[in-house]
């Protein structure tokens, strides 16, 4: 069983950053591949960085299109963190951004379904 649970959410100016961290339970954290995931109302969920199991910290590293050269995903397996550095905010980018964990794989899966895990999400307000 893992819990997660986010924060760093907020308000911020188009162009600006944010870093959203999600706290694990857990002694086996660093077996587990990790996701972000974000939803707009109105919106499904969709895949937005995965990073894979590690013995240490690091990792594989996916990115959505969306996102890729703005977003960094990272993990820390001594402190049971992943994190998810946002640059060059958008308003596009508002949404309830949700964590996830699944148990390790060589595929880091961009599909919700697949996660077994999920925090109760952050909201990310991006103002135009």
């Amino acid at each position: 069983q893992v819990q997660l649970v986010e924060s760093g959410g907020g308000l911020v100016q188009a162009g600006g950053s944010l870093r959203l961290s999600c706290a694990a339970s857990g002694r086996t954290f660093s077996s587990y591949n990790m996701g972000w995931f974000r939803q707009a109302p109105g919106k499904e969920r969709e895949f937005v960085a995965g990073i894979s199991w590690s013995r240490w910290s690091g990792g594989r590293t996916v990115y959505a299109d969306s996102v890729k050269g703005r977003f960094t995903i990272s993990r820390d397996n001594a402190k049971n963190t992943v994190y998810l550095q946002m640059n060059s905010l958008k308003p596009e980018d508002t949404a309830i951004y949700y964590c996830a964990a699944r148990p390790g794989s060589i595929e880091i899966t961009i599909a919700a379904m697949r996660y077994d895990y999920w925090g109760q999400g952050t909201q990310v307000t991006v103002s135009s």
